[in-house]
Order: C-alpha cells, then sequence, then structure tokens
C-alpha cells in the first residue's frame, strides 16, 4: 500500500509518501513541504498548493490519500486556510478517484506514538525510528504528513473491515423489511 500523507496548511503543506503494510517495515517514499508565500493573493496560495499537490501525485502514483482532519481551533484564520488547504488536497485525489482518508491530529499521535497527547517532538522522534531515518523530517510539518501516511497504513485494514461489515448489514437489512416472509419479529421476548 502506497500512502500520500498531508499535512494541510496555506503556508506550509506537509507532504510524505510511505510505502508498507501493516506489521511488516515500513518505507518512506518522500517527504517535503508545499510552501506559499503569506503576502500571496488567496486564489493564488491555493493554486499553487493544488500544483504541489498534483505534482506529488504524478511523481509517486499513491493508491491513497490520507489527509488530516481539520479541527476547531480558536484562531479562525488558520482554521480557514487548513481547511482550505484540505478541500483542494482532497479535490486533487478525488479528481483522480484516489480514495481519501480523514484523520483527526488525536488519532494520527495515538497510532504512531501511543498517546493522543503526544507533541511535535515525539511525532517525530517516532516516524524517524519507524522508517528507520537518520533524522526527524523537518519542518514538523514534513513529519506530520508521513505521520498521517503511516497512520492510514495501520488503521485502513482494520477501517476497511467495519466499512464492509456495514455495508453487509445495511444491505441484509434493507432486503429484510418487518413483517415480510423470512423474518421475524420479538414481542415481549416472543419471536412471532
Amino acid at each position: 500500500m502506497r500512502v500520500l500523507g498531508i499535512d494541510p496548511g496555506l503556508t506550509r503543506c506537509g507532504v510524505g509518501v510511505v510505502e508498507g503494510v501493516a506489521g511488516r517495515p515500513l518505507t518512506m517514499i518522500g517527504v517535503g513541504v508545499v510552501r506559499t508565500s503569506s503576502d500571496a493573493d488567496l486564489g493564488d496560495r491555493l493554486v499553487a498548493v493544488e500544483r504541489g499537490i498534483e505534482q506529488w501525485l504524478d511523481e509517486h502514483s499513491p493508491g491513497y490519500v490520507a489527509v488530516e482532519r481539520v479541527f476547531a481551533q480558536h484562531n479562525v484564520r488558520t482554521v480557514m486556510g487548513t481547511a482550505q488547504a484540505s478541500a483542494v488536497a482532497m479535490l486533487c485525489a478525488a479528481r483522480r478517484g484516489i480514495p481519501v482518508a480523514l484523520h483527526t491530529p488525536s488519532e494520527v499521535k495515538a497510532a504512531v506514538t501511543g498517546s493522543g497527547r503526544a507533541d511535535k517532538a515525539q511525532v517525530g522522534a517516532m516516524v524517524t525510528r519507524l522508517l528507520r531515518l537518520d533524522a526527524p523530517p523537518k519542518p514538523a510539518d514534513a513529519a506530520d504528513a508521513l505521520a498521517l501516511a503511516i497512520c492510514h497504513i495501520w488503521r485502513a485494514p482494520a477501517q476497511n473491515r467495519l466499512q464492509q461489515a456495514v455495508a453487509a448489514h445495511r444491505t441484509s437489512g434493507a432486503s429484510r423489511t418487518p413483517g415480510a416472509p423470512g423474518t421475524s419479529r420479538t414481542l415481549k421476548g416472543r419471536t412471532a
């Protein structure tokens, strides 16, 4: 499984590609940051983020894209920029038919470090260890993108099984309507 992790941001959008399967050693394929100038027009910045992500998609051909889920912060301006960059990332993947998964920061931290409250240094240290790197990727946005990819590789098999179970349940529930032949209802402990 090859996953492009994206830590969305307008000034620095972390990107990292990891390949592997759960339970086996993982390999970093590439890591970097798509940068835009805070002085540039918002539209131009979004186009720059799109071009950068498209370049990563072209170069690495991931099978999945994992994006950090935007969460509420006190700084509305920061949330808006993160949400806009996140939407661009999802659009780029969807345009190519690449499945997108959203993971919360605490979910990623818990997957990589064992604690949903880990700080950036702990995440960077574990990414370095898990990918057998010489040093933590810089800046932290790049390490976070790799952590997103790792999280998705490790959690995707369980998430896929859950999605399949929910889909099977919906399919079997839709084919059995209450009172139809072949179904039963329970009334006060008795089967009707």
